[in-house]
Parts: structure tokens; C-alpha cells; sequence
């Protein structure tokens, strides 16, 4: 395991009260919603990014927004630092615990409170899954639009968390375009409500805040979110090229067209081998880079985008096109593509990088990020939402060599200043987490980092909230 990360020293004087802190924790949570043995708290020393563990002090998991504020009352009394967590899908390492550490739980609250079709809302529990809100309203013609890779078990706690996208954020947006109100429980555990049920609020806009802060100014116990109606239709499309350049410069060109599909997604050949393998999807194998473009609209509204986007893709010497001809290849389409996480890991170790770059650097950022990975001799697959910048090349190690590791950590670190230096951004949706809290020098100045920390710290100035995350160590305020 590497140890490149560094970690808070735990405080000695909390780790000495373990027993009794135990005792104090099981007078506010039922016997079953308190884990304390070492083999119990074993899953909840890592998360996705499972390069690094730390066993918690104990884990909470709570079942009422009451629970958590009185753990949150207790925590704050004794200066106890609390790590939120979801369901642990967190490529950022933002739920890795440390030592000293109680980890508050939200998996337990998986209530769907109230769906309000007039108002075109609902509003759920944090431990409710991204998937299950479309699921309950389907039938009834509506959905959820964030739809990251790993919906299927990724909670809207942790959503909110690190502002969460997915394929379908081109159109529709991200988590904080999608979010209408949450309930609160502060550091001291003071309960608040931002927001609500209309689409705007008067007074700061907090909910904006807090969505994207990794944890670290409340803990998320309730979410209202929007409802959109589905649409008439929606069709993918394979676009298939012989350059990873090409078909990069086609999304820049479709998007610099005013043509917004709902969701562009890049697969180079590595991803597209890996994939197919995995989903038998019916990928070509036969290209070096893959667009999934999908529309969506009346059969008219998708036959004239589609035209458009394919003169674009002609010009850039486009190899396949392939329509989706039925509900079952679609299906089978984005079950290769949202797959690609889990289906990379049947076949290595990786890093999964986050950054941002504006389109029009993609094919520059492509060509650079394999000239990097060749230096480190490792390989690369590049699968990401090319609609809107967010990269994600897959940097393929081997865990147990720490060798292999230290070099693929390298490697990432260099792809993310690349992404900064062409313009981007370290994180799209994943967040800063502990994997790239040290480069956040990189992208801001002392003084804007100085702002940032002032914002953090008066949410929670004894630095408790998931404390070993986003902000480098040293400097804190």
C-alpha cells in the first residue's frame, strides 16, 4: 500500500477514552446501529479509492435526523472528529476514516419521505440510492436526471456531497442543478433547513454551498429533489473513430455548433475492449476511440440532430455510425458503458482521475495524458463524459506492487495538473477528497485557498467534519 497521502495524527487522548466513548455512543443509537468490534469495522476503513485504509475509532449508523444530531452534539462536546459516509463508492478517498474517528453512517436512511408530482419534486433520506428515486417514479412517466456510473448504489447523501454528475449531466445538469432543499445537522448538532420546494430561495444561497463540500460544513440527512418528465424518445448512438484526437475534436465541434445531445461519452480502445468483454454490448473493436451520443425528443427533433451530428462526425473521418435500433441494445449500450468502473477492475488495479478541461483541449489532453502514462510504462483507459470536459483515464497498477503504485499516483498527479494547466479543473463530480488535497495549490492561489478555509471554518472551527480531506494540511485556519 502506498503511503504517499499523508493523514492527521490521531489525538492520543481520544484513542485513551475509546471504552468509554463507546459507552456514551450506545446511550444515543440502538445496540445495532453502534459497530465496534475490529472485524466489524473492517468495511469501513476504505472506500473506491482503496489504496489507502484507516479503521475508524466506531461507526454510527443512524436511522433519524435526531440520531445524528445528537451524535453530532456528542462528537462536538469532546472534539471527537466525524467522517460522513454513503455507500463508500467515493473515488476520492472522501469517506476514508482516520483513527480517532467516529464514522456517521447515513446508509440506514433510505426513507423516500414524499413524491409531490404537482411540484415536480421529491424528497428522500440521505441513504436513499440515486437509482431507486427513478425507479419509484418511473411508472409514472418522471426521473432523476444525475445519473453517475455507480447509481445503481451510490446514495443522495453522498451525491450532494461531491456534487455528483453522470452521463446525462450534458442536458440535464449535476447534482447542485438538481437539488431544491436539504436538511442539515450542523457540527454542534443544531438542525437546519436550506431551501425547499421551489425552485429558488431567498437569502444567501447556502444550498449551493453545501452541495460540493465533501462533508465538511454539516451532515446531509434529507434532500428534495427535482423531477423531469421523460422524454418521447431517446435513441444512442456509436460513433466510431480511428484517433482518440478525432473524436475528441468532434465533440468540441458538436457542442461549438449549439448541438446539445444528452449525453456524449468517450471510450478509447483499451475501455472499448474492457467493456465489450465485460457487457458484449456490441462496441466496435475495430476503432480506436468510440462516442456514444445520445439523443433524445419527438422522432422528428431526434432525426434532425442526429443529421447534424453525423456531418460533423463525416468531417473528422468518422468510421461507424451505428443507431440503436431497439430498447434492449440501448439498454445494453449503457449497461457497457456504466459498467466500465467495475468491469476495468476484473482485470487490474486502478486510479480513476477526475479533471476538468474545456472541450476545445480535449484532443490535447488525450494525446498528453498517453504520452504520460507511456513515461511511467503503465496503461491507460480512457472512459469519461466528453459532453461536458470530465475526464476519466482509468491508470491500470497493480495494488500489491508499491512500485506499481507510487508510479501510477505519479502518473495521476501529472494528468491533473495537465487538466489545471489546459485551462480545467482537479474534480468534475468525484471531489477533492485525500487524493487531490495536495494539488489544490496547484489550482489556487494562497489567498483563494485563505477564502475557501474561512468559509469551511466558520461552518465548523474546531476542523472536525471529515477533517484529513480537501484542504492541504498545513496553513488550515
Amino acid at each position: 500500500m502506498s503511503e504517499a497521502i499523508q493523514f492527521l495524527e490521531p489525538n492520543a487522548a481520544i484513542l485513551s477514552r475509546r471504552k468509554e466513548i463507546l459507552a456514551d455512543l450506545a446511550e444515543l443509537v440502538p445496540a445495532e446501529r453502534l459497530v465496534q468490534e475490529p472485524n466489524e469495522l473492517v468495511p469501513f476503513e476504505t472506500d473506491g479509492f482503496i489504496a489507502y485504509r484507516r479503521r475508524p475509532l466506531a461507526v454510527v449508523l443512524p436511522e433519524t435526523t435526531a440520531q445524528v444530531a445528537a451524535v453530532m452534539k456528542y462528537c462536538n462536546k469532546y472534539g471527537i472528529p466525524v467522517v460522513p459516509r454513503g455507500a463508500g463508492t467515493s473515488l476520492s478517498g472522501g469517506a476514508i476514516p482516520q483513527e480517532d474517528a467516529v464514522v456517521l453512517g447515513l446508509s440506514a436512511m433510505t426513507g423516500i419521505l414524499d413524491i409531490d408530482y404537482a411540484n415536480r419534486c421529491a424528497t428522500v433520506q440521505a441513504g436513499v440510492t440515486n437509482l431507486s428515486i427513478s425507479d419509484a417514479v418511473g411508472g409514472d412517466g418522471f426521473f432523476y436526471a444525475p445519473d453517475p456510473s455507480s447509481q445503481l448504489a451510490c446514495t443522495i447523501g453522498g451525491n450532494i456531497g461531491m456534487n455528483s454528475g453522470g452521463a446525462h449531466c450534458l442536458k440535464y445538469g449535476v447534482t447542485t442543478n438538481n437539488l431544491l432543499g436539504v436538511k442539515l445537522v450542523l457540527v454542534d448538532g443544531t438542525v437546519i433547513e436550506l431551501g425547499g420546494k421551489s425552485l429558488d430561495s431567498a437569502g444567501y444561497d447556502l444550498l449551493g454551498l453545501v452541495c460540493g463540500s465533501e462533508g465538511q460544513l454539516g451532515i446531509v440527512t434529507e434532500a428534495t429533489v427535482r423531477l423531469i418528465a421523460k422524454p418521447e424518445g431517446a435513441r444512442p448512438v456509436l460513433f466510431g473513430f480511428d484517433s482518440a484526437e478525432s473524436a475528441g475534436t468532434c465533440v468540441a465541434d458538436v457542442i461549438g455548433a449549439g448541438i446539445v445531445p444528452v449525453a456524449i461519452e468517450f471510450m478509447d480502445k483499451q475501455a472499448i475492449e474492457i467493456c465489450e468483454a465485460f457487457a458484449h454490448a456490441g462496441y466496435p473493436l475495430d476503432v480506436e476511440a468510440l462516442l456514444i451520443v445520445e439523443v433524445e425528443g419527438s422522432e422528428a427533433e431526434m432525426e434532425a440532430m442526429l443529421a447534424s451530428i453525423v456531418e460533423i462526425a463525416k468531417r473528422h473521418g468518422v468510421k461507424t455510425v451505428r443507431e440503436s435500433q431497439s430498447a434492449m441494445e440501448s439498454a445494453l449500450i449503457w449497461k457497457g458503458r456504466k459498467s466500465a468502473f467495475g468491469a476495468t477492475g476484473r482485470i487490474a488495479d486502478y486510479i480513476c482521475m477526475d479533471g476538468t478541461v474545456p472541450l476545445s483541449q480535449l484532443a490535447y489532453v488525450l494525446k498528453k495524458t498517453s504520452e504520460i502514462t507511456d513515461r511511467y510504462g503503465l496503461r491507460v483507459a480512457n472512459v469519461f463524459h466528453a459532453g461536458d470536459g470530465n475526464m476519466h483515464p482509468l491508470i491500470l497498477y497493480n495494488i500489491n506492487d508499491p512500485e506499481d503504485a507510487a508510479k501510477a499516483e505519479a502518473a495521476g498527479m501529472e494528468i491533473l495538473k495537465l487538466c489545471v494547466d489546459a485551462g480545467g479543473c482537479l474534480t468534475g463530480e468525484h471531489g477533492v477528497g485525500i487524493e487531490k488535497r495536495d494539488l489544490m495549490r496547484h489550482q489556487y492561489a494562497e489567498a483563494d485557498l485563505a477564502q475557501q478555509m474561512a468559509v469551511r471554518a466558520a461552518f465548523d472551527p474546531n476542523w472536525t467534519l471529515n477533517p484529513s480531506k480537501v484542504f492541504p494540511l498545513e496553513g488550515r485556519t
